[in-house]
């Protein structure tokens, strides 16, 4: 017999409260929910259910061992489930929030260019740096760049890494001198990015074996917009750090010097999350395969 019918029928014997009740719910006879009951036994050797003439009963093995026939069970209906999408075409809802800049410039392209192959999904997208609530906000996914607060229940899964660079003017580097290590950085202007919530970020830089350095320039610029930096930066108001992807043409252009090309520039983590779910949504799955295949040739 099979293993996981038995199962099945075993589960529902218990749930229903007899061996006839479980048949008339699952369109069998009796004796062949019985039967079900001994293939288990006789495989696992060891009494499931005590049967008298007047009632039965679940064993502390056999109650137990219900409760684990319970979840192969729903982790076999969650993979029939699996594999049934894969046939379908994700369709409903998808509520996405991810930061402003981030999100216009390197994550809408993505997901515009997923609704465009797959009309059969909405999207509903927040371009906003709040930190929005993924179970009280309503939202399937939400982008977050930078280090993670650990929280109960969401997954997250890492789909691309933004390199940042420090870059400056040709005109400002000509007036004030390029500095030639990161130690040199006190005698210049910065060009601070702070956030809405009023945080400065500093600027972190790898190094070999040891902690990452954190610096905080001097500055008399702090901006909430990125693209607002790299053009104080371009009108020689100052050095900036800035991910790679955002300053790439500037650089290519000559509008920007790239300051330090050999030395490793810090790997900026870019995730997606998701609330725990024992199925995750095909509409869900889609997109995250989508950021995850698309996301480090805009960001690299």
């Amino acid at each position: 017999m099979d293993r996981l019918a038995s199962m099945e029928v075993f589960v529902k014997a218990v749930d229903q409260g007899s061996f006839a009740a479980a048949a008339a719910a699952l369109d069998l006879s009796a004796p062949m929910v019985g039967k079900h009951v001994r293939f288990l036994e006789e495989r696992l050797g060891v009494r499931l259910i005590n049967r008298t003439t007047r009632r039965r009963s679940l064993t502390d093995f056999g109650r137990a061992y219900y409760e684990r026939c319970r979840v192969v069970l729903a982790e076999a209906e969650a993979a029939d489930a699996l594999a049934a999408d894969q046939l379908s075409e994700p369709r409903g809802k998808l509520r996405v929030t991810m930061p402003a800049h981030f999100g216009r410039r390197c994550v809408l392209p993505i997901l515009l260019e997923l609704a465009r192959h797959r009309p059969t999904l909405e999207l509903d997208l927040s371009l906003n740096d709040r930190f929005a609530d993924l179970a009280e906000d309503g939202y399937d996914l939400a982008i977050r760049t930078g280090d993670l607060e650990d929280r109960a229940g969401v997954i997250a899964r890492r789909v691309a890494r933004q390199r940042m660079v420090v870059c400056a003017s040709p005109s400002y580097l000509e007036k004030h001198g390029e500095p030639r290590q990161i130690e040199e950085l006190d005698g210049h202007d910065a060009i601070i990015y702070r956030r809405s919530d009023r945080i400065v970020q500093p600027w972190l830089f790898p190094r070999s074996g040891q902690q990452q350095l954190e610096v905080m320039p001097a500055s008399r610029l702090r901006l909430d917009d990125l693209d607002a930096i790299a053009d104080a930066a371009t009108a020689g108001l100052g050095l900036a750090w800035l991910p790679v992807w955002l300053v790439r043409e500037r650089i290519q252009a000559g509008a920007l010097t790239l300051l330090w090309p050999d030395r490793p520039e810090y790997l900026y983590d870019v995730h997606v999350l998701w609330l725990r779910t024992p199925h995750l949504p095909l509409k869900v799955r889609v997109a995250v395969d989508a950021l995850a295949a698309g996301l480090p040739k805009l960001v690299g």
